[in-house]
């Protein structure tokens, strides 16, 4: 067993390294300490599994890295991935980033039209696409498929890992904010050494365990907890490319042997709800992981009642993934996530004095913030420095989450302080929801947000005001669903349309959507 060049086990107050790589820390190291263990396992619907050696990783994200490099890519300039939930995704993302290229990882539920303007946005110059997925790609941008791989590896071709200066950029996410319009989230090699307090802070995850994360590929929480922190810690990542049966996790757990599953609450939910916990064996599993959306107590006493497995609960986002949560060494208190995990530092501000750095005393309501040493943090979002100041207020990362804290660091979650809905764990806007289904016929004005539907479920629901009194309720809706079904992924349409005569407004004329559910209107669920 060959020595990592660094050390995998966190320690109080380290440093980032002064050279660092997250493709050489997450494929190359993990490559050194354990060659021929398994690195990924995708179970198939049919019973078959797909399987690498985390040296097998090593020499294909090295290919896929020469192969890009080879097209005349240059350090710096960004590759999006437009795959579905397949084995080449995170070896063109970790094959991105050896090759010193930045990786714009992106969901195949978006359309045609809303993955074209992330690759406009992001001015990436190659796209790595899945022939069923529509995109149309302008003159100049390279793209890859999935048989340019093997060809590559075939080829003999190997780039080395890009190790350098830990604050350039690895990658781009995007997130919706309230403007609408998706913006990039930076992230510096270094997100992926920011990632450390999580392994014993939430997960209790070492060399030789087994993760199961019941989301796709190409979901940065998937390629987060599901395969950047399981591969730097030479742990398995297993992920499923079958039909979604919704009881299929159990059985992959057991025949897996799997020590960890991660998923959202609608998935656990959906578990408990439509299966038998006494037929299922879970005696390989240490944890039951749940991010995305706040997770309801009845549902995790449901859980660890049924099954005898602890479950531990994040809070994170996009600019920095998680950072407070339960764990191994956190005990669950009913109603908070859990506290900032060893090493972060947090804080609750006063959200009329967002530049004072002072921080509100416990148990008082304020903005969540996260301090701006945190080697997690984003860099910035991309090309939009007005957007990236605002949030960047003197030592603080400041959230659009509001929280309080309690005397022994048990954060409190009070939703959000702007309107992003929150969609089966996708951040969404509503104003790019509103903008997609304006202009619909018979549809006079619209807005949306998320609507409680009970047992912890929200959906998004838009509520529309008619051109005309006596239009047809059902024709309408239709006319509705068929639009957004045009123009939105599908997570971000919504789940019920009602109509009402006029929206909740403010004096200046402002659409107040946190009114919006007191408004009642016919809905989906009335027929």
């Amino acid at each position: 067993m060959a020595p990592a060049r660094w050390p995998v086990r966190p320690e109080p107050g380290e440093a980032v390294p002064a050279e660092f790589g997250m493709s050489a820390y997450c494929v190359a190291d993990p490559a050194l300490r354990a060659p021929d263990r398994d690195a990924l396992v995708v179970v198939h619907g049919d019973g078959d599994d797909s399987r690498w050696t985390f040296a097998e990783v090593d020499d294909t994200v090295r290919a896929v890295a020469a192969g890009l490099l080879g097209l005349g890519l240059r350090p710096g300039e960004r590759v999006l991935l437009r795959m579905g939930n397949r084995a080449e995704f995170p070896f063109v993302f970790f094959g991105a980033i050896a090759a010193g290229l930045v990786a714009v990882p992106t969901s195949s539920q978006l359309t045609a039209d809303e993955a074209a303007g992330l690759l406009a946005d992001s001015g990436a110059r190659a796209v790595a696409l899945d022939p069923d997925l529509d995109l149309a790609v302008p003159q100049g941008v390279s793209v890859v498929t999935a048989d340019d791989i093997p060809r590559w590896v075939a080829d003999g071709e190997r780039a080395g890992h890009d190790v350098g200066d830990p604050d350039r950029p690895a990658f781009i996410t995007y997130t919706s904010g309230t403007t609408g319009r998706p913006k990039g989230v930076v992230h510096a090699h270094r997100s992926a050494w920011g990632r450390r307090p999580m392994y014993r802070g939430w997960y209790g995850l070492g060399e030789g365990d087994v993760m199961l994360h019941a989301g796709a590929l190409n979901w940065t929480y998937t390629l987060g907890v599901g395969l950047t922190d399981p591969w730097a810690n030479a742990a398995t990542a297993i992920v499923y490319d079958g039909p979604r049966d919704g009881q299929v996790w159990p059985r992959i757990v057991h025949s897996h042997k799997a020590t960890h599953f991660a998923a959202v609450p609608g998935v656990y939910r959906h578990l408990l709800r439509h299966g038998d916990p006494r037929t299922w064996d879970l005696g390989s599993l240490r944890a039951a992981l749940v991010a995305g959306e706040a997770l309801p107590s009845a549902l995790w006493q449901e859980w660890t009642e049924s099954t005898g497995v602890p479950m531990h609960e994040s809070l994170g986002m996009s600019e920095i993934s998680t950072f407070v949560s339960s764990g191994p060494d956190v005990p669950v208190r009913a109603g908070s996530p859990g506290r900032a995990q060893p090493s972060r530092r947090i804080a609750v501000l006063d959200p009329e004095r967002l530049d004072d750095p002072t921080p509100l005393p416990s148990n008082e309501i304020g903005r969540l913030a996260v301090h701006r040493d945190d080697p997690g943090l984003m860099l910035g979002y991309w090309q939009r420095p007005e957007e990236s100041a605002e949030v960047m207020r003197g030592e603080w990362f400041v959230t659009s989450d509001l929280g309080e804290l309690d005397e022994d660091g048990y954060l409190t979650y009070h939703g959000r302080s702007d309107d992003v809905m929150n969609a089966m764990g996708y951040r969404v806007s509503p104003v790019e929801v509103e903008d997609a289904l304006a202009g619909t016929p018979g549809v006079g004005e619209v807005a949306v947000t998320a609507l409680d539907v009970g047992d912890g479920v929200s959906v998004i629901c838009a509520w529309v005001v008619p051109t005309e009194p006596d239009v047809d309720p059902v024709s309408l809706r239709g006319k509705v669903i068929d639009r957004a079904e045009e123009r939105l992924a599908p997570y971000k349409r919504p789940r019920e349309v009602r109509f009402v005569g006029a929206l909740p407004r403010t004096a200046n004329g402002k659409v107040v959507r946190r009114d919006l559910p007191a408004l009642g209107g016919g809905g989906l669920a009335d027929e």
